[in-house]
């Protein structure tokens, strides 16, 4: 019979509380912002705008919330003040974040584009931010 140090078996338990937080955290993020998007649609964003498809806006809303972990980690292993360059850099981050979406809005280069449509994915940005930070403080908190 193998004999599993505490340290493995604690690393393991670090590791399925990750996945499983960050896999809770991805749900969230698809439930919160298919809510939104079909709200969208339910108005006036009508269902010819393809960002609001669960194909598109899934992956991007996904790989955002997993950028922002990955990210979180990097700030918290090198800054020497990670809690406070995180406060700084999330909402400047969200903010850019929005400059695909003005540019959408004020150009309309994706068929179909709507003032509804553009602020529904506009909405889809504070959520995930939302949901992300205290998902990742509380898999890696920051202190300063």
């Amino acid at each position: 019979m193998a004999v599993i140090s505490p340290a493995v078996r604690q690393g393991d338990h670090t590791a399925r509380r990750t996945a499983l937080l960050l896999t809770a955290g991805v749900l969230v993020v698809a439930v919160a912002t298919t809510v939104v998007a079909f709200t969208a649609q339910s108005l006036t964003a009508g269902s010819d705008f393809p960002a609001l498809k669960p194909a598109v806006y899934l992956p991007f809303a996904i790989l955002g919330f997993v950028a922002g972990y990955a990210g979180w980690r990097i700030v918290r292993s090198r800054a020497a003040h990670p809690a406070r360059a995180l406060r700084l850099l999330v909402p400047l981050l969200l903010a850019v974040s929005f400059i695909p979406d003005i540019v959408l809005l004020l150009t309309g280069f994706i068929p179909g584009t709507t003032a509804t449509g553009v602020i529904a994915l506009m909405l889809m940005h504070p959520i995930v931010v939302a949901v992300g930070v205290p998902v990742f403080q509380r898999i890696a908190p920051v202190t300063d």
